[in-house]
């Protein structure tokens, strides 16, 4: 963990592209002790798919556009505003079904999740349809168990 303080203007965060939905690192596991942040931009059609952790906790809050979110057993779909907490264990999904593109922030507790999307990135960068098979094996590695599998849109 640094001893700095961070503040970011647009822009200057860096990130990865998981095909057209990019996710920028904010702050991570050599940053702070108590989480990751992260600002997604989510393509038409990503689809997280259903998943659980059994050590993460995850915190979203949309910004611009609109989301379909799923919590256990609660759906919503937000905009601007909307707030999802999901606590270790609880199986969920984020998704933007809509023809527009959508912005969250998401936190990530305990940090470490950038290295996910860092390997997740990888994988997306092939060319062709994703490979589920690997999606599954980055996931797996990073306490994320797949019930569904991720779409890119």
């Amino acid at each position: 963990m640094s001893d700095k303080g961070i503040i970011r203007q647009p822009g200057e965060a860096n990130g990865v592209w998981l095909k057209g939905t990019q996710v920028l690192f904010l702050n991570g596991a050599g940053d702070a002790d108590g989480g990751s942040a992260f600002e997604m931009r989510a393509a038409p059609g990503f689809d997280t798919g259903a998943h659980r952790h059994s050590r993460i906790e995850e915190y979203f809050y949309v910004v611009d556009g609109e989301i379909e979110a799923r919590a256990g057993e609660r759906s919503v779909v937000g905009g601007p505003g909307t707030f999802v907490f999901v606590p270790k264990g609880m199986a969920h999904s984020i998704a933007n079904r809509s023809p527009l593109p959508a912005t969250f922030i998401f936190f990530t507790s305990p940090p470490g999740h950038e290295r996910y999307f860092q390997d997740l990135a990888d994988v997306l960068a092939i060319d062709g349809p994703p490979d589920i098979d690997a999606i599954a094996a980055v996931r797996a590695r990073y306490d994320t168990e797949q019930i569904s599998t991720l779409r890119t849109g």
